[in-house]
């Protein structure tokens, strides 16, 4: 795809954009490409879109083209425009899906996810914790997943503190990620996921006794909000005799 100028008699004549795919609207073209994007996750839900000049330059055709893709978007219920902030995704899960980031599966089959918080406290971030945002304090959750009735996985989420003051334990849900849109207004779309294997924590409950000196599978992840700044920094041990990482 590309925006063509060709200069006559010292004269700039804009030439029509030209298709790859023949007679497809090279605004049809954009506007499918954006779609299948968003429904893939790529554009994931909350997600700023660069400025429109910045984005035409980037896919080779004019700000006007982006505009009439975008206004498509708009209609179909993808797209948000806020004035004098921007364009952004809009592109809600359903509460069947609001599980879909945390990724673990139980292997002998389909099993409801749910959560017991063991404790929230915002305090100074521990040493091991990267950088996660501007504030010296965050909020750190622990908590045990299970999957079914399975004890399937111990979680340590640090939170930036600049979020909120305070949060009340009461009011924290099952899915975090939830939790954090709903009652912060934190939109989490982005996560980077690094997996290993390590031994439990020392902090590990006691329904973990019998397993403090097996391996178990390690995942240590990195979140950006709806804004594309560093918010969120995550462990999880989880049990593989029952429990499997995928990656979708």
């Amino acid at each position: 795809m590309m925006c063509l100028e060709q200069r006559q008699s010292g004269k700039t004549v804009n030439t029509r954009e030209q298709t790859s795919t023949g007679r497809v609207p090279l605004v049809d073209q954009i506007t499918e490409m954006l779609v299948r994007e968003i429904h893939a996750g790529i554009l994931p839900d909350g997600e700023r879109l660069p400025p429109e000049r910045q984005m035409a330059e980037r896919l080779h055709i004019s700000v006007g083209t982006l505009r009439k893709a975008l206004a498509t978007l708009e209609k179909q219920g993808l797209l948000r425009r806020v004035q004098g902030s921007g364009n952004y995704i809009h592109n809600v899960p359903d509460a069947d899906n609001v599980y879909a980031l945390f990724r673990l599966e139980r292997i002998d089959g389909p099993a409801t996810p749910s959560a017991s918080l063991l404790s929230v406290r915002r305090m100074n971030k521990a040493g091991y914790v990267p950088y996660i945002g501007p504030s010296r304090q965050a909020f750190r959750f622990r908590r045990i997943r299970k999957l079914g009735d399975a004890n399937a996985a111990l979680e340590e989420i640090w939170l930036d503190g600049r979020y909120a003051s305070s949060i009340d334990p009461n009011t924290v849900s099952n899915s975090l990620y939830q939790f954090f849109r709903d009652q912060l207004n934190v939109r989490i779309t982005r996560v980077e996921d690094r997996v290993g294997v390590a031994t439990l924590p020392a902090w590990t409950p006691t329904v973990f006794s019998e397993d403090l000196d097996a391996s178990w599978g390690f995942i240590e992840r990195i979140s950006r909000d709806h804004e594309g700044q560093l918010a969120e920094f995550s462990r999880t041990w989880f049990d593989p005799l029952t429990v499997r990482f995928v990656s979708r």
